[in-house]
């Protein structure tokens, strides 16, 4: 986008009006407030519904099949993001892509309210993994439009802003958790409807006002060439799927399992053509390439932690479920109220992380040693479900603190490296690959949930300590070598140092 156009969208959003921010922030906060509260109330339910049994109103799919649709499902949504970040920029713009990401959410939670049906189930799964990818990275691009580069409250713009993220998500499981134990899951799912409902009504009735021209240019638009092009090669891939799935699907060659395999050599295959491609390029110098070098550690740390703190919605989810005891000091939990604890504890961590950073000043780690410290804890994080098994035996119900402590030694884990990984990235970046190395940095999530559904085939009651120590355990030693190397890698990260950070 041209400086000029900037300024205009700049001058044309409203100043003042939410905090002292331009009133086109309180859009953004309220839609993407409602998003992720349909999106986590559903997540924090949708594993129940696919291995209860049908009696129960689920869909009665085998416990670990299940577990490895929710991780393809997570990693697909990741994915999907450098798609609907692409439409954005080349073909309707930001603000578009919100809207059009809105209604496909929407629509997959409506198709998740009806009861029973599997096929119901995957059309629900396609259309909210196409409207995440448009709308979750695009909405926060408008956030960015609206302040000039020099604006000071920028920052803090997004910290209001990723509040709003947060308190959706730690709102949602426990009005659909409630749902879920006393009406049925198709009222959780038909509640997540509603939360995308009003968060498109947020946006449609405000937006003109508040927004003004932000998220309405499109930065680099397709020229009338390339829309020949690019429309011949969609046509193309669309007509050879077809062909392939209709002749492999009837002859048992093209299977569940299929698909969740090539999700994840897709997963890792994707990631390694990117640092290839920006390596080699004539576009990026040599500076440039040492820090892709830098990089390339940081992006498998990334992926071990995430494919450990993922496993909340998958694992730990089974194991509220079927291994915690759920009265706890006369009150009946629900096993999908434990999602809310993850946002719940970054609400309130995240302002701290924030003040040490700043009140250590040039004494912070490095971001090497950052990211080996959260990955420290999200291998605690698992080592800690070890614990209860020791102490009261591998068939008695433990108590739902031991996961409270988990997912809080985890989130610790999430700050040292998830902001930081965020910022580095920018850094990072060969100039010629800015955008697509963000799109990089959210495939690390991608690859994580891509491993973690090849990883939990392999849990079951009688492995359960195995799992956990060995997934554990890695991450701790993997912490260890990058701690170890973080030296050597801040050296070819070239002049990029101690990151300092508002959250």
């Amino acid at each position: 986008m041209s400086s000029m156009n900037k300024q205009k969208i700049v001058d044309s959003v409203p100043q003042k009006g939410f905090f002292g921010h331009p009133k086109g922030l309180f859009t953004l906060f309220f839609t993407e407030f409602w998003e992720r509260f349909s999106y986590y109330g559903m997540r924090a339910i949708l594993v129940f519904y696919m291995y209860y049994e049908v009696s129960k109103g689920g869909l009665g799919l085998e416990q670990n099949t299940a577990l490895a649709i929710m991780s393809i499902y997570g990693s697909l949504v990741y994915m999907s993001g450098v798609i609907g970040g692409w439409l954005a920029d080349r073909i309707f713009g930001t603000s578009k892509a919100v809207f059009y990401g809105g209604i496909f959410i929407m629509f997959g939670h409506i198709a998740l309210s009806f009861p029973g049906s599997l096929a119901m189930f995957f059309v629900s799964m396609v259309l909210i993994v196409v409207g995440t990818g448009l709308l979750k990275p695009n909405v926060s691009t408008v956030v960015g439009e609206m302040y000039s580069e020099s604006d000071t409250r920028r920052d803090a713009a997004f910290s209001i802003f990723y509040m709003g993220i947060n308190l959706g998500a730690f709102i949602a499981p426990l009005i659909v958790g409630k749902l879920m134990e006393t009406k049925g899951f198709h009222w959780g799912f038909a509640v997540a409807a509603v939360g995308m409902f009003v968060g498109l009504v947020v946006f449609m009735l405000t937006k003109k006002k508040n927004l003004g021209l932000a998220g309405t240019y499109v930065p680099n638009p397709l020229a009338p060439s390339e829309k020949k092009k690019y429309g011949l090669i969609a046509g193309l891939v669309v007509v050879g799927l077809t062909i392939i799935l209709g002749i492999t699907i009837p002859a048992g060659l093209f299977t569940l399992n299929v698909f969740i395999n090539l999700v994840g050599i897709f997963g890792i295959v994707v990631p390694t053509i990117y640092f290839i491609v920006m390596y080699y390029s004539p576009k990026t110098t040599q500076t440039e390439r040492s820090r892709v070098i830098a990089y390339i550690p940081l992006f498998i740390a990334a992926v071990m932690f995430w494919a450990i703190q993922e496993q909340g919605s998958t694992i730990l989810a089974v194991y509220a479920d079927k291994r915690t005891e759920l009265e706890f000091m006369g009150i009946s939990i629900s096993p999908a109220w434990f999602q809310s604890l993850n946002p719940l504890f970054i609400i309130l961590l995240a302002p701290v992380f924030a003040w040490m950073w700043v009140k250590l000043g040039n004494r912070q780690p490095s971001i090497p040693k950052k990211f080996s410290f959260g990955l420290l804890f999200a291998g605690l994080s698992f080592l800690v479900i070890l614990l209860p098994v020791y102490l009261g035996g591998e068939d008695s119900l433990v108590s739902p603190l031991w996961l409270v402590l988990s997912y809080f030694i985890v989130v610790l884990g999430e700050l040292c490296l998830s902001p930081v990984g965020l910022s580095a990235t920018t850094k990072l970046a060969p100039e010629a690959f800015s955008a697509q190395t963000m799109s990089l940095w959210f495939l690390a999530s991608a690859a994580a949930q891509a491993l973690n559904a090849q990883l939990v085939r392999f849990y079951t009651p009688e492995t359960e300590t195995l799992y956990f120590g060995a997934i554990g355990g890695m991450a701790i030693i993997l912490s260890i070598a990058l701690f170890l190397l973080s030296p050597k890698i801040q050296k070819l990260m070239k002049g990029v140092k101690i990151i300092h950070l508002t959250l």
